[in-house]
């Protein structure tokens, strides 16, 4: 990445791949990525390990759907691996194409291939269509499209843009069990000043609790409660340091600069055994928080300048 006229200009960016998966999809959504050289991995870690070596600008992985919940890999990695920083979102639509070598029918489907998030979204739709097809898992819906073009498989849950890559066939598409899923892909970047807050934004950080005791959990909840800020995902996780260790994957409303994020984010760090911060960006979506009453900048200021004039003895 360098810098032209006070800007970043991405020059690479590393995804899952191959070629055809919906995070490319979802990468080709960001400004400025039309032009930059971008580069498939065959799983999410090596797409972040890559970005951690600065074999590449940014990587844009998955991190939740509106079915299936968050993506596992994704947290783990972002929770624990050497920092990474979140600075965008992309929502895309997800609706699955049956992708087949052409010729192909649905009494000849033996097997099945998808990633693990695709099969539960389409779980009612392959049994009523393709009930004794067997279910194979691939790394992603591309990569499965590629088995299947390579023999290995007899069809592939799919986007359909991905057909005319791999020479397949669509034999259905629009292929859901829940209308209207959608996925979120985040764009990151090595650690970095975060980019200008919006007034949409949204702010990620994982909490580690030192030690499980009745209440830990509401204690960090009560951090937020207490200043109006709305959680928008929390996530426990096992840190891997043994039975009982947890930590937690939260986004909420805000940006870092905003006083009442600043000041929960300082709670936070005061009870947990650590804190990481992964970044505030603007929201996909758009959506204004709801600042309450007293949790404005503007509160947080004359609050703290009445604190200073009463150890100044001016009240």
């Amino acid at each position: 990445m360098h810098t032209a006229g006070g800007r970043h200009v991405t020059r690479t960016y590393a995804f899952l791949g191959p070629r055809g998966t919906f995070t490319e999809a979802a990468l080709r959504q960001l400004p400025g990525a039309d032009g930059a050289e971008q580069l498939p991995y065959e799983t999410v870690p090596a797409a972040l390990d890559a970005l951690r070596r600065a074999d590449a600008d940014a990587a844009v992985v998955a991190l939740e759907n509106s079915v299936e919940g968050s993506v596992p890999t994704t947290l783990d990695e972002l929770a624990t691996g050497e920092p990474l920083q979140i600075v965008a979102e992309v929502h895309l639509p997800v609706s699955f194409a049956l992708l087949v070598r052409p010729g192909t029918t649905f009494a000849d489907i033996k097997t099945v291939a998808s990633h693990p998030h695709a099969q539960p979204q389409c779980r009612r739709w392959l049994a009523e269509h393709i009930p004794d097809a067997e279910w194979r898992a691939a790394t992603s819906n591309a990569e499965a499209a590629q088995r299947v073009a390579d023999g290995h498989y007899d069809a592939a849950l799919a986007g359909a843009f991905a057909a005319a890559r791999y020479n397949l066939s669509v034999l259905a598409e629009d292929i859901h069990d829940v209308a209207d899923a959608v996925t979120r892909f985040i764009e990151l970047r090595r650690p970095c000043v975060p980019p200008p807050r919006t007034g949409m934004d949204r702010t990620t950080v994982v909490a580690f609790i030192g030690e499980d005791h009745p209440g830990a959990l509401l204690e960090i909840l009560n951090e937020f409660a207490m200043r109006g800020i709305n959680l928008t995902l929390i996530q426990s996780r096992p840190t891997g340091a043994g039975l009982g260790s947890y930590l937690f994957w939260m986004d909420f409303e805000g940006h870092v600069e905003d006083a009442r994020v600043g000041e929960a984010l300082m709670g936070l760090r005061r009870i947990c055994a650590d804190v990481r911060f992964l970044g505030s960006y603007p929201r996909a979506d758009q959506v204004r928080p709801e600042i309450r009453r007293g949790t404005h900048d503007a509160d947080f200021t004359e609050a703290a300048a009445w604190l200073r004039s009463i150890r100044s003895g001016h009240a």
